[in-house]
């Protein structure tokens, strides 16, 4: 994976709500190994600068299917459980509409389970939007 550096300009499909203090990310299209760890350096790069920890929400809705394997969920998922020892409360949730499409996030929650990562996935954006106590809106695609 690249090493983040405070100059990389963050990928297309991520934005940052500062008063939210909520990282999202909407992936398009085939998630592989290499759209992840794309947006996995952007979040090692913001972790590295935040003065304090941030929340996550990944909208999955636009995602047509998945290229990722067990093996390499169960990395990542451990990876990012160890990275947030000893560290506050972190939420990160998914936004995933097609129940077929939940088992990847289903293996990513239960790797982390019982950590300071607390990861949830919903069906419906008004159920995420109210778990993470901001308007519907601020997770909405905007424009």
């Amino acid at each position: 994976m690249e090493q983040p550096t405070l100059a990389m300009k963050p990928p297309a499909e991520v934005e940052f709500l500062e008063e939210a203090h909520l990282l999202i990310w909407r992936p398009r299209g085939i998630l592989d190994e290499a759209a992840v760890n794309k947006v996995l350096v952007d979040l090692l790069r913001r972790e590295a600068m935040a003065a304090k920890p941030f929340n996550r929400f990944s909208d999955l809705s636009a995602v047509e299917s998945f290229h990722l394997t067990f093996r390499y969920v169960f990395h990542v998922a451990l990876q990012r459980r160890f990275s947030y020892a000893g560290s506050g409360p972190i939420k990160s949730s998914y936004y995933v509409p097609h129940p077929k499409r939940a088992h990847i996030v289903r293996i990513h929650a239960l790797l982390t389970d019982y950590s300071t990562l607390s990861v949830e996935m919903f069906e419906e954006l008004e159920a995420a939007a109210k778990w993470r106590g901001v308007p519907v809106e601020s997770l909405m695609l905007q424009g």
